[in-house]
């Protein structure tokens, strides 16, 4: 049987592992930046993330679902490549990181933006969505700005 529980269900899980992609990202994006501007920046959008994976695991779980606790396979590859692509140049620079930031930061913008405009997502599921995504555009804001200024 297929209820608007399910389709909540399923919406969350998928914010939580794009949540979970984006807080491993910063994490990643902590260890390789060089600046320790950048390195704490990341570090707390990291640990901020990682904040909103548990507030929306517990939201799945207001609807009997059984909430996601691991990033996306497409995250996961996406760090290793990252990784070995720092390991064949010899590492990257904060330019290369913020680049990196932005383009998971546009992926994640865009992937809440779709769940706010799901029209059969529960009001209770959609108001939680709406307050993460006032500081998942202000995040994204914030990168964009800083690599306009690196240009």
């Amino acid at each position: 049987m297929n209820t608007a529980n399910d389709h909540a269900v399923k919406v969350l899980n998928s914010l939580i592992e794009t949540t979970l992609d984006s807080a491993n990202g910063y994490k990643e994006a902590a260890e390789n930046a060089t600046s320790t501007q950048y390195r704490s920046m990341f570090a707390d959008r990291s640990m901020r993330r990682n904040e909103l994976v548990r507030e929306l695991q517990q939201e799945v779980r207001t609807f009997g679902g059984e909430p996601e606790t691991d990033q996306s396979l497409l995250g996961k590859a996406h760090n290793k490549f990252v990784d070995l692509k720092n390991a064949l140049t010899g590492g990257a620079d904060d330019k290369a990181v913020i680049n990196e930031v932005e383009r998971g930061e546009d992926m994640i913008k865009a992937k809440y933006e779709a769940a706010i405009a799901d029209q059969e997502l529960p009001t209770t599921a959609r108001d939680l969505v709406n307050r993460a995504y006032g500081q998942i555009k202000a995040d994204h804001d914030e990168v964009s700005r800083i690599k306009h200024q690196m240009n």
